[in-house]
Protein backbone atom coordinates (compact mmCIF):
# COMPACT_ATOMS: atom_id res chain seq x y z
CA UNK A 1 0.00 0.00 0.00
CA UNK A 2 1.87 3.44 -0.81
CA UNK A 3 0.45 6.34 1.83
CA UNK A 4 -0.02 9.59 0.49
CA UNK A 5 -0.03 12.40 3.32
CA UNK A 6 -2.80 15.02 1.18
CA UNK A 7 -2.50 18.76 2.70
CA UNK A 8 -5.12 20.61 1.12
CA UNK A 9 -5.73 24.12 1.97
CA UNK A 10 -9.42 23.40 2.95
CA UNK A 11 -11.95 20.61 4.17
CA UNK A 12 -15.07 19.00 2.22
CA UNK A 13 -17.10 22.20 2.70
CA UNK A 14 -15.02 23.76 0.09
CA UNK A 15 -15.38 22.20 -3.96
CA UNK A 16 -11.49 22.02 -4.35
CA UNK A 17 -10.74 19.76 -1.71
CA UNK A 18 -13.51 17.87 -2.45
CA UNK A 19 -13.57 17.08 -6.33
CA UNK A 20 -9.47 17.26 -6.49
CA UNK A 21 -8.41 14.87 -3.54
CA UNK A 22 -11.40 13.71 -1.22
CA UNK A 23 -13.49 11.74 -4.00
CA UNK A 24 -10.12 10.18 -5.23
CA UNK A 25 -10.12 8.01 -1.88
CA UNK A 26 -12.16 4.74 -2.55
CA UNK A 27 -10.62 4.67 -6.51
CA UNK A 28 -7.39 5.21 -5.37
CA UNK A 29 -7.61 2.48 -2.23
CA UNK A 30 -8.65 -0.08 -4.64
CA UNK A 31 -5.31 0.49 -6.35
CA UNK A 32 -3.30 -0.22 -3.51
CA UNK A 33 -2.95 4.22 -2.52
CA UNK A 34 -4.40 5.08 0.39
CA UNK A 35 -4.93 8.89 0.97
CA UNK A 36 -4.05 10.51 4.94
CA UNK A 37 -6.13 14.04 3.96
CA UNK A 38 -5.05 16.52 6.44
CA UNK A 39 -6.71 20.63 5.86
CA UNK A 40 -4.67 23.35 6.65
CA UNK A 41 -7.40 25.62 7.75
CA UNK A 42 -10.59 24.20 9.35
CA UNK A 43 -14.45 23.95 8.89
CA UNK A 44 -15.21 27.21 11.63
CA UNK A 45 -12.84 29.09 8.77
CA UNK A 46 -14.70 28.57 5.92
CA UNK A 47 -18.26 29.21 7.31
CA UNK A 48 -16.60 32.43 8.84
CA UNK A 49 -15.61 33.08 5.56
CA UNK A 50 -19.18 32.47 3.30
CA UNK A 51 -21.12 33.89 5.92
CA UNK A 52 -18.95 37.23 5.79
CA UNK A 53 -17.11 36.82 9.09
CA UNK A 54 -14.09 38.66 10.58
CA UNK A 55 -11.64 36.16 10.06
CA UNK A 56 -10.32 34.69 13.51
CA UNK A 57 -6.80 35.50 13.23
CA UNK A 58 -5.91 33.60 16.86
CA UNK A 59 -7.65 30.02 14.89
CA UNK A 60 -5.59 30.45 11.70
CA UNK A 61 -2.43 30.91 13.64
CA UNK A 62 -3.44 27.39 15.08
CA UNK A 63 -4.19 26.11 12.12
CA UNK A 64 -0.69 26.84 10.89
CA UNK A 65 0.29 25.09 13.81
CA UNK A 66 -1.07 22.33 13.75
CA UNK A 67 0.15 21.96 10.05
CA UNK A 68 3.66 22.25 11.18
CA UNK A 69 2.77 19.22 13.75
CA UNK A 70 1.65 17.28 10.84
CA UNK A 71 4.20 17.66 8.85
CA UNK A 72 6.65 16.93 11.54
CA UNK A 73 5.19 13.60 12.70
CA UNK A 74 4.53 12.29 8.87
CA UNK A 75 7.61 10.83 8.57
CA UNK A 76 6.11 7.11 7.38
CA UNK A 77 4.21 8.09 4.85
CA UNK A 78 5.38 7.35 1.13
CA UNK A 79 4.47 10.65 -0.86
CA UNK A 80 3.24 14.07 -0.09
CA UNK A 81 0.57 15.58 -1.99
CA UNK A 82 0.37 19.28 -1.68
CA UNK A 83 -2.85 21.83 -2.33
CA UNK A 84 -1.56 25.18 -3.50
CA UNK A 85 1.17 25.42 -0.84
CA UNK A 86 1.78 24.92 2.71
CA UNK A 87 1.55 28.44 3.87
CA UNK A 88 -0.53 31.22 2.05
CA UNK A 89 0.91 34.16 2.89
CA UNK A 90 4.38 32.86 4.17
CA UNK A 91 7.75 32.82 2.84
CA UNK A 92 9.13 30.33 1.02
CA UNK A 93 11.03 28.86 3.59
CA UNK A 94 8.10 27.82 5.60
CA UNK A 95 6.97 25.73 2.84
CA UNK A 96 10.50 24.32 2.40
CA UNK A 97 10.41 22.75 5.39
CA UNK A 98 8.84 19.69 3.79
CA UNK A 99 11.59 18.77 2.27
CA UNK A 100 13.55 17.49 5.54
CA UNK A 101 10.88 14.04 4.86
CA UNK A 102 12.41 13.14 2.37
CA UNK A 103 9.62 12.38 0.49
CA UNK A 104 8.65 12.78 -3.11
CA UNK A 105 6.38 16.23 -3.27
CA UNK A 106 3.61 16.88 -6.18
CA UNK A 107 1.88 19.85 -6.28
CA UNK A 108 -1.45 20.54 -7.18
CA UNK A 109 -2.94 23.09 -8.67
CA UNK A 110 -6.89 24.26 -9.76
CA UNK A 111 -6.82 27.77 -9.85
CA UNK A 112 -3.83 30.48 -10.85
CA UNK A 113 -2.99 31.17 -6.57
CA UNK A 114 0.71 32.49 -8.05
CA UNK A 115 -1.58 35.50 -9.54
CA UNK A 116 -2.14 36.28 -5.44
CA UNK A 117 1.34 37.22 -5.18
CA UNK A 118 2.96 38.57 -8.38
CA UNK A 119 -0.03 40.71 -9.39
CA UNK A 120 -1.01 41.61 -5.73
CA UNK A 121 -2.01 45.39 -5.08
CA UNK A 122 0.41 45.74 -2.60
CA UNK A 123 3.97 46.29 -3.72
CA UNK A 124 5.35 44.58 -0.12
CA UNK A 125 3.72 41.21 -1.35
CA UNK A 126 4.77 41.28 -4.43
CA UNK A 127 8.41 41.93 -3.77
CA UNK A 128 8.40 39.82 -1.05
CA UNK A 129 6.06 36.74 -2.15
CA UNK A 130 5.95 37.01 -6.11
CA UNK A 131 7.90 34.55 -7.17
CA UNK A 132 7.42 32.27 -3.81
CA UNK A 133 5.89 29.06 -5.55
CA UNK A 134 8.81 28.98 -7.94
CA UNK A 135 11.52 27.25 -5.77
CA UNK A 136 8.93 24.81 -4.12
CA UNK A 137 7.92 23.67 -7.46
CA UNK A 138 11.53 23.62 -8.95
CA UNK A 139 12.37 21.10 -6.38
CA UNK A 140 8.88 19.07 -6.64
CA UNK A 141 8.45 15.85 -8.44
CA UNK A 142 5.74 17.06 -10.20
CA UNK A 143 2.80 19.35 -10.25
CA UNK A 144 -0.84 18.14 -11.09
CA UNK A 145 -2.74 21.04 -12.85
CA UNK A 146 -6.36 21.75 -13.80
CA UNK A 147 -5.60 23.19 -16.79
CA UNK A 148 -3.54 24.30 -19.93
CA UNK A 149 -3.12 27.91 -18.61
CA UNK A 150 -1.77 26.80 -14.85
CA UNK A 151 0.59 24.01 -16.60
CA UNK A 152 1.97 26.21 -18.94
CA UNK A 153 3.10 28.30 -16.21
CA UNK A 154 4.05 25.33 -14.06
CA UNK A 155 6.20 23.34 -16.66
CA UNK A 156 8.86 26.52 -16.55
CA UNK A 157 9.73 24.50 -13.15
CA UNK A 158 8.77 20.46 -12.71
CA UNK A 159 7.30 18.10 -14.87
CA UNK A 160 3.30 18.53 -15.39
CA UNK A 161 0.31 16.82 -15.90
CA UNK A 162 -3.08 18.32 -16.88
CA UNK A 163 -5.79 16.79 -15.07
CA UNK A 164 -9.54 18.70 -14.82
CA UNK A 165 -11.68 19.04 -11.67
CA UNK A 166 -13.95 16.13 -12.17
CA UNK A 167 -17.28 14.70 -11.32
CA UNK A 168 -18.15 11.13 -9.99
CA UNK A 169 -20.90 10.99 -12.79
CA UNK A 170 -22.57 8.12 -11.10
CA UNK A 171 -23.65 10.47 -8.96
CA UNK A 172 -23.98 13.67 -10.89
CA UNK A 173 -26.84 12.28 -13.37
CA UNK A 174 -29.93 13.67 -14.98
CA UNK A 175 -33.28 13.37 -13.48
CA UNK A 176 -36.39 12.83 -15.55
CA UNK A 177 -37.97 16.05 -16.21
CA UNK A 178 -40.97 16.87 -14.34
CA UNK A 179 -43.83 17.66 -16.45
CA UNK A 180 -45.24 21.06 -16.90
CA UNK A 181 -42.36 22.47 -14.40
CA UNK A 182 -41.02 26.19 -14.72
CA UNK A 183 -38.03 26.63 -16.75
CA UNK A 184 -34.89 27.05 -14.12
CA UNK A 185 -31.89 29.34 -15.05
CA UNK A 186 -29.48 28.49 -12.21
CA UNK A 187 -25.81 29.13 -11.29
CA UNK A 188 -24.15 27.37 -7.90
CA UNK A 189 -20.68 28.48 -6.43
CA UNK A 190 -19.51 30.45 -3.30
CA UNK A 191 -19.66 34.05 -1.88
CA UNK A 192 -16.50 34.33 -3.59
CA UNK A 193 -17.60 33.69 -7.16
CA UNK A 194 -20.94 35.43 -6.98
CA UNK A 195 -19.61 38.48 -7.91
CA UNK A 196 -19.27 37.22 -10.87
CA UNK A 197 -22.67 37.13 -11.48
CA UNK A 198 -23.51 40.08 -10.40
CA UNK A 199 -22.62 42.10 -13.53
CA UNK A 200 -25.45 40.33 -15.40
CA UNK A 201 -28.17 40.12 -12.36
CA UNK A 202 -30.74 43.04 -13.91
CA UNK A 203 -30.19 40.77 -16.57
CA UNK A 204 -31.32 37.66 -14.88
CA UNK A 205 -34.24 39.70 -13.08
CA UNK A 206 -35.53 40.91 -16.36
CA UNK A 207 -35.27 37.55 -17.75
CA UNK A 208 -37.27 35.91 -14.77
CA UNK A 209 -40.06 38.38 -14.97
CA UNK A 210 -40.15 38.34 -18.89
CA UNK A 211 -39.98 34.87 -19.78
CA UNK A 212 -41.67 33.43 -16.68
CA UNK A 213 -38.58 31.61 -15.41
CA UNK A 214 -36.95 31.06 -11.82
CA UNK A 215 -33.59 32.10 -11.36
CA UNK A 216 -32.27 29.48 -8.86
CA UNK A 217 -28.78 30.72 -6.98
CA UNK A 218 -27.45 27.99 -4.94
CA UNK A 219 -23.93 29.25 -2.15
CA UNK A 220 -23.82 32.75 -3.51
CA UNK A 221 -24.42 34.05 0.65
CA UNK A 222 -26.60 36.83 1.35
CA UNK A 223 -26.44 39.48 -1.38
CA UNK A 224 -28.42 42.70 -1.76
CA UNK A 225 -31.16 42.69 -3.82
CA UNK A 226 -32.60 39.67 -3.94
CA UNK A 227 -35.71 40.60 -5.84
CA UNK A 228 -36.92 37.99 -8.53
CA UNK A 229 -33.95 35.42 -7.85
CA UNK A 230 -34.41 32.31 -5.65
CA UNK A 231 -31.50 32.30 -3.04
CA UNK A 232 -30.63 28.81 -1.56
CA UNK A 233 -28.06 27.81 0.89
CA UNK A 234 -25.21 25.51 -0.39
CA UNK A 235 -25.00 22.11 0.90
CA UNK A 236 -22.98 18.91 0.53
CA UNK A 237 -25.81 16.96 1.04
CA UNK A 238 -28.49 19.24 -1.51
CA UNK A 239 -25.54 20.60 -4.03
CA UNK A 240 -26.72 17.39 -6.74
CA UNK A 241 -30.39 17.51 -6.12
CA UNK A 242 -30.60 21.41 -7.26
CA UNK A 243 -28.38 21.22 -10.12
CA UNK A 244 -31.05 18.70 -11.15
CA UNK A 245 -33.64 20.91 -10.87
CA UNK A 246 -32.16 23.26 -12.91
CA UNK A 247 -32.66 23.26 -16.73
CA UNK A 248 -29.88 25.64 -17.77
CA UNK A 249 -26.66 26.30 -15.69
CA UNK A 250 -24.69 29.50 -16.18
CA UNK A 251 -21.25 30.40 -15.65
CA UNK A 252 -20.27 34.43 -15.98
CA UNK A 253 -16.97 35.28 -15.67
CA UNK A 254 -15.00 38.42 -16.43
CA UNK A 255 -11.70 38.04 -18.37
CA UNK A 256 -9.01 38.49 -15.75
CA UNK A 257 -5.63 36.85 -14.74
CA UNK A 258 -7.62 35.31 -11.64
CA UNK A 259 -10.07 34.00 -14.17
CA UNK A 260 -8.41 32.55 -16.89
CA UNK A 261 -6.50 29.66 -14.51
CA UNK A 262 -10.38 29.09 -13.15
CA UNK A 263 -11.17 24.88 -14.11
CA UNK A 264 -14.93 25.17 -15.09
CA UNK A 265 -16.54 23.15 -12.36
CA UNK A 266 -19.46 24.92 -12.73
CA UNK A 267 -20.13 24.00 -15.81
CA UNK A 268 -19.01 20.17 -15.65
CA UNK A 269 -21.42 19.95 -12.76
CA UNK A 270 -24.24 21.19 -14.92
CA UNK A 271 -23.30 18.81 -17.92
CA UNK A 272 -22.92 15.44 -16.02
CA UNK A 273 -26.23 16.32 -14.67
CA UNK A 274 -27.98 16.77 -18.69
CA UNK A 275 -27.74 20.78 -18.81
CA UNK A 276 -26.94 22.94 -21.55
CA UNK A 277 -24.67 25.71 -20.47
CA UNK A 278 -24.36 29.30 -21.17
CA UNK A 279 -20.81 30.52 -20.63
CA UNK A 280 -18.54 33.50 -20.75
CA UNK A 281 -15.66 32.76 -23.23
CA UNK A 282 -12.69 33.18 -20.60
CA UNK A 283 -10.11 30.47 -20.33
CA UNK A 284 -11.12 26.67 -20.19
CA UNK A 285 -14.27 27.66 -20.44
CA UNK A 286 -13.69 28.01 -24.13
CA UNK A 287 -12.75 23.95 -24.25
CA UNK A 288 -15.08 22.73 -22.39
CA UNK A 289 -18.39 24.67 -23.81
CA UNK A 290 -18.70 23.03 -27.68
CA UNK A 291 -20.80 26.49 -29.04
CA UNK A 292 -24.14 25.12 -30.48
CA UNK A 293 -23.25 21.81 -29.37
CA UNK A 294 -23.73 21.61 -25.82
CA UNK A 295 -24.32 25.14 -24.96
CA UNK A 296 -23.25 28.89 -25.56
CA UNK A 297 -20.64 31.41 -24.90
CA UNK A 298 -21.28 34.72 -24.69
CA UNK A 299 -19.75 38.23 -24.41
CA UNK A 300 -21.56 40.82 -23.24
CA UNK A 301 -25.74 41.46 -22.42
CA UNK A 302 -27.24 40.75 -25.74
CA UNK A 303 -25.26 37.98 -26.69
CA UNK A 304 -26.31 36.52 -23.01
CA UNK A 305 -29.76 37.36 -23.50
CA UNK A 306 -30.26 35.61 -26.96
CA UNK A 307 -28.25 32.74 -25.69
CA UNK A 308 -30.74 32.35 -22.85
CA UNK A 309 -34.00 33.08 -24.60
CA UNK A 310 -32.85 30.39 -27.45
CA UNK A 311 -32.32 27.57 -24.68
CA UNK A 312 -35.28 29.00 -22.46
CA UNK A 313 -37.82 28.93 -25.75
CA UNK A 314 -36.76 25.12 -26.78
CA UNK A 315 -37.01 22.03 -23.94
CA UNK A 316 -36.00 19.96 -27.39
CA UNK A 317 -32.55 21.87 -27.96
CA UNK A 318 -31.79 22.07 -24.41
CA UNK A 319 -32.28 18.21 -23.89
CA UNK A 320 -30.54 17.35 -27.07
CA UNK A 321 -27.08 19.98 -26.07
CA UNK A 322 -28.14 18.47 -22.37
CA UNK A 323 -27.13 15.30 -23.51
CA UNK A 324 -24.09 15.97 -25.69
CA UNK A 325 -22.36 17.93 -22.61
CA UNK A 326 -22.81 14.71 -20.26
CA UNK A 327 -20.99 12.82 -23.14
CA UNK A 328 -18.38 14.89 -22.92
CA UNK A 329 -18.11 15.01 -19.06
CA UNK A 330 -18.18 11.21 -18.95
CA UNK A 331 -15.02 11.25 -21.85
CA UNK A 332 -13.04 14.05 -20.56
CA UNK A 333 -14.04 15.31 -17.05
CA UNK A 334 -15.17 12.29 -14.63
CA UNK A 335 -13.62 10.44 -12.30
CA UNK A 336 -13.70 7.32 -14.11
CA UNK A 337 -11.33 9.09 -16.75
CA UNK A 338 -9.08 10.87 -14.30
CA UNK A 339 -8.21 8.72 -11.76
CA UNK A 340 -5.65 5.75 -13.42
CA UNK A 341 -3.63 9.07 -14.37
CA UNK A 342 -3.65 10.19 -10.70
CA UNK A 343 -2.47 6.50 -9.77
CA UNK A 344 -0.13 7.05 -12.38
CA UNK A 345 1.80 9.93 -11.32
CA UNK A 346 1.96 8.39 -7.60
CA UNK A 347 3.65 4.97 -9.05
CA UNK A 348 6.24 7.26 -10.99
CA UNK A 349 6.88 9.45 -8.25
CA UNK A 350 8.29 6.34 -6.14
CA UNK A 351 9.74 4.75 -8.80
CA UNK A 352 10.79 7.63 -10.76
CA UNK A 353 10.64 5.78 -14.12
CA UNK A 354 8.54 5.70 -17.24
CA UNK A 355 6.76 8.47 -18.67
CA UNK A 356 3.72 10.46 -17.33
CA UNK A 357 0.66 10.57 -19.99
Amino acid sequence: MISVLVLTKYGNKVASSRQRFVQYEPTLKLAGIELIIKPLLDDKYVIDLFKGRKVNIINIILCYLKRFKVIFFSKEVDVIWVQYELFPYLPSIFDKMIAFLGKPVIYDFDDAIFHQYDSHKSKFIRKILGKKLEPLLSSANHAICGNSYLEKWASEFTETSVIPTVVDTDIFKPIKEQENKKVIVGWIGSPATWEYVQPYSDLLKSISKDYQVEVLVVGSGEPEGKNDLTFIDWSEKEEVRLIQMMDIGIMPLRDDLWARGKCGYKLIQYMSCGLPVVASPVGVNKDIVDAGVNGFLASGEKEWLDALKILISSPSLRIKMGEEGRKKVINLFSLKSQASKVERIFVKSLNNKGEFS
